[in-house]
């Protein structure tokens, strides 16, 4: 994919409810191979976790009323090397973000702005105010400078690059240098062949061609509309019926938390808690113990769903007779579908109008804003990172999740590190601590 393409796509998976970072996987695999590759993929990246996390569910019950000590250790010790991981991860983000003083501003105010405030409504609204921004700017303001702009450009012979693209122009001693070195070249002629020399084979690097898989609009549109139709039909119901079953009231819920939820992680882990604790279908120790452990699994956030609907059949007396794996089923299918029906739908249409100048502004605007928020979510992962006893506290309790943290950031950033092995290192440095410091 393209620098650009890679923005779209991030750019409409922040600006469409669900998961993001299933969203992502799914529309870049649909680009690359197709609808049926990109569920074979979605169902790879969402499975392992939702498979341990149903196991969890399974044997909750007969668990002491809090963690033991060991436990707790290694937690945070995963907790700890996953938030130095997602900090490396938020600034490769704001690198391909960043355009501009514009895109510098609103990657400042999308994490600013989601830190003092949190709600359902907030991170739309904060998305739809940046892409008017830089709308207005690409469309007034930045045309009164691009006259002076072109003059200095002139000067190197560089051409001006579209409002809201990288200019990626390889200066020209450095494109020699690379062709006298044996690298390809950008599009200019080495070196050596205006010494006489025979020319180096050049090629240019291939992009997937992205209408090779995309739907149709038509059918884009209709799978919006059939998914806006069974959700006002399920909304209705909710409000009409006075005593609804209460695996009718599970599916409602977690579809409600799948379509009103931008963004998942922590924001949709706090709505699941209003959706499930407060009506008494599942324990607060139960629903922490679950959340513990999810921050420690791969694969997205949503997963709690399948360890909290299949907690919900073990409660009332008439549902102990369904399987829980119903339960853990219906959560699943009521918290990915909306992501992946607007996903499909949003991205028909994203193919027929991506080239537009109004689109591009829309979509630099919202990538800023949306890396903003991955910065927001470093921190947030750090306040409920430290699973001590019975809470999830803090990392900054104990100077030691700093270390973990610092070294996850490091050995990833500057040692090519793969992620899952840092990880994993996290979780060795946790219960090495707790058999340093509190065996």
């Amino acid at each position: 994919m393209s620098d650009f393409q890679y923005q779209s796509v991030f750019a409409l998976a922040q600006s469409l409810p669900g998961p993001a970072s299933t969203k992502m996987l799914f529309l870049i695999t649909q680009i690359h191979a197709g609808l049926i590759p990109a569920f074979m993929v979605f169902f790879l990246w969402t499975l392992p976790g939702a498979s341990i996390m149903y196991g969890l569910s399974l044997g909750v019950q007969r668990m002491n009323q809090t963690l033991p000590d060991p436990a707790c250790a290694l937690l945070s010790g995963l907790n700890a090397a996953t938030v130095g991981i997602v900090a490396f991860s938020a600034i490769q983000l704001a690198r391909m973000a960043i355009t501009d003083r514009l895109t510098r501003l609103l990657v400042l105010f999308g994490g600013c702005a989601s830190l003092c405030y949190s709600a359902l409504w907030y991170s739309p609204v904060l998305l739809a105010c940046a892409a008017l921004t830089t709308l207005a700017w690409d469309t007034c303001a930045d045309p009164l400078g691009r006259r002076w702009r072109r003059i200095r450009r002139q000067s190197t012979n560089r051409p001006e690059p579209e409002a809201g693209i990288i200019d990626t122009t390889i200066p020209t001693d450095i494109v020699k240098a690379d062709a006298n070195a044996g690298h390809i070249g950008a599009d200019t002629e080495p070196a050596s062949a205006s010494k006489g020399f025979a020319p180096a084979n050049i090629s240019k690097p291939t992009v997937q061609d992205v209408a090779t898989h995309a739907l149709p609009a038509k059918i884009g549109f209709l799978i919006i509309g059939l998914f806006f139709a069974t959700f006002a039909i399920v909304m209705t119901l909710r409000g009409v019926l006075y005593h609804p079953p209460l695996i009718f009231s599970l599916f409602n819920n977690m579809l409600l938390a799948g379509t009103i939820v931008f963004g998942g992680g922590s924001v949709i882990i706090a709505l699941l808690r209003d959706y499930v604790v407060q009506p008494g279908w599942v324990s607060p120790r139960d629903f922490l113990l679950g959340l513990a452990v999810i921050q420690a699994l791969p694969g997205p956030n949503s997963n709690f769903g399948v360890f909290l609907g299949a907690l919900v059949l073990t409660g009332p007396a008439p549902t102990k007779s369904i399987p829980t794996i119903f339960g853990g089923l219906l959560a699943f299918i009521g918290l990915f579908s909306p992501a992946l029906s607007l996903a499909i739908g949003f991205q028909s249409l994203w193919q027929s109008s991506r080239k537009n100048r109004v689109v591009k502004s829309v979509v630099r605007g919202v990538t800023a804003t949306a890396v903003g928020f991955v910065f927001t979510a470093v921190f947030r992962l750090w306040q409920n990172g430290y699973l001590r006893g019975a809470q999830n506290v803090s990392l900054s309790q104990e100077p030691w999740w700093l270390v973990v943290g610092a070294t996850s950031f490091t050995v990833v950033a500057w040692f090519s590190v793969p992620p899952p092995s840092a990880i994993l290192g996290g979780g060795i440095a946790g219960l090495c601590w707790w058999a340093a410091v509190k065996r």
